[in-house]
């Protein structure tokens, strides 16, 4: 596949396809049709079956799509063959939230620990699912094999990037405010909450 000819929006929506075929196959579903899929997670069917054409001919018209099939493809696109482990730095109130988000069931990749400056008393106050250790344990305590964390520290980013990049980390999932250099062979995401607000906003006064 070759990605760069497939755009942001059509990349963004392949780990949705990935979690719904993977509760239709929870739920013993072996076959699905663009229309019935489209019910499933509110997207259009004609974007459904764009999306897959991208990718190459995957179903057949009134037979419907192979879910096991379609689980194996979006899985090694999205590089979930892996059981990718990741971790989290910071366990304020986002970090908190991240952990105990109820929507992790069915998508690949699992925060396996995280890490704060105030890991003891995290552990203690704040019922996460996860060990959470002290930040000048990061080295001692990174996971083998990880090579995907997420930021949501107030502060002090680049010295922890500089860090996980010497643990081998190659995507960072920012949720920060701080500016900061990206190693080379390293990549980043970042979210901004207030800014996804504002597009909305802009998108809906757009519509009066």
């Amino acid at each position: 596949m070759e990605s760069a000819h497939i755009s942001n929006a059509t990349i963004r929506r392949y780990p949705v396809y990935l979690k719904a075929l993977r509760k239709l196959k929870a739920d013993g579903i072996d076959k699905v049709l663009s229309k019935d899929l489209a019910e499933y997670i509110d997207i259009k069917p004609t974007t459904i079956r764009r999306d897959f054409s991208m990718i190459g001919q995957l179903g057949k018209q009134g037979y419907g799509y192979d879910v096991n099939e379609l689980i194996q493809i979006f899985s090694d696109i999205l590089g979930e063959n892996y059981g990718e482990k990741m971790i989290l730095i910071g366990v304020g109130r986002l970090g908190k939230a991240i952990l105990n988000y109820n929507n992790w069931s069915h998508v690949a990749g699992e925060i396996v620990c995280a890490f704060d400056i105030q890991a003891n008393r995290r552990s203690k106050e704040d019922k996460v699912n996860v060990p959470v250790y002290s930040m000048d344990l990061l080295e001692k305590k990174f996971p083998e094999g990880c090579e995907m964390a997420i930021l949501c520290i107030p502060s002090g980013a680049q010295e922890i990037v500089d860090r996980l990049h010497l643990l081998g980390v190659k995507g960072i999932v920012n949720f920060t405010r701080e500016h900061f250099v990206l190693p080379e062979g390293m990549i980043k995401e970042d979210v901004d909450v207030v800014s996804t607000i504002q597009k909305v906003l802009f998108e809906v006064n757009s519509l009066k």
